[in-house]
């Protein structure tokens, strides 16, 4: 049995990797017909791409987040982007004083700056059915001894095409196990199994993006109808062992 081991990039090499990445997708963008008309800025931050803008329609926004995601070195793709006009409903889970974009919807256990409402997420969320575009839930699981509950309630108020990001430390990193309010260890393999090993009847997701850096995880997930179609072996090949 051979061990892989993952290390870090330095923060040299992020950069670097960044730049590589802007140029990469400038470079796409001017040749692409298909995105000559489309208003959307690409920003890359430690890999993960951020989509700000305005779109046509939900086709669009696929169009581009799918694209965006196979350039090699893309660890998510994080989106805030207005689709027909409609700015999107965007949710912070646990955002504590730090949101992802500053117009979130911040929820947290704790009432802090930027915390909108408090909730605790190892309950219901205090959220309608399908009336979410875009969750965060950013170094947020790790903390739950059950976290499949908070998943569920995810996959419950986000529209149909609505985005789950999910970033968490890698098991194997030291941030893992450094801070002791950490209780649950994650990996590419724990996102599989949430996509594809959940009982018949539980809620359903299509990974868009997985990934992993060596320090941390990284997971785009949408909500699949009872009727949807499965993932498909070559898609999810891209991401599971």
């Amino acid at each position: 049995m051979v061990a892989t081991v993952l290390t870090a990039p330095s923060a040299d090499r992020l950069r670097a990797v960044d730049e590589f990445l802007a140029e990469a997708w400038a470079d796409q963008a001017a040749h692409d017909a298909r995105l000559r008309d489309v208003a959307v800025r690409v920003r890359f931050d430690r890999g993960v791409a951020h989509l700000t803008g305005e779109v046509a329609d939900a086709a669009q926004l696929r169009l581009v987040r799918g694209l965006v995601g196979r350039l090699a070195g893309v660890y998510g793709v994080w989106c805030r982007v207005r689709v027909a006009g409609r700015n999107p409903v965007v949710v912070d889970l646990g955002c504590g004083g730090t949101k992802q974009y500053p117009q979130n919807l911040g929820l947290d256990i704790y009432p802090a700056p930027g915390v909108d409402a408090v909730a605790d997420l190892s309950g219901s969320l205090p959220l309608a059915d399908d009336s979410v575009d875009v969750l965060f839930a950013v170094h947020i699981l790790e903390h739950l001894i059950d976290f499949l509950p908070l998943v569920d309630e995810c996959h419950r108020v986000l529209r149909p095409g609505g985005v789950l990001h999910v970033m968490s430390p890698w098991w194997g990193h030291v941030n893992a196990v450094a801070d002791p309010t950490h209780v649950r260890l994650l990996d590419v393999q724990t996102v599989k199994g949430i996509c594809l090993q959940r009982p018949p009847g539980t809620p359903r997701w299509f990974p868009l993006h997985v990934g992993c850096d060596g320090a941390s995880i990284f997971a785009d997930l949408t909500p699949l109808g009872a009727d949807d179609p499965a993932p498909e072996q070559p898609h999810l090949a891209r991401f599971f062992a």
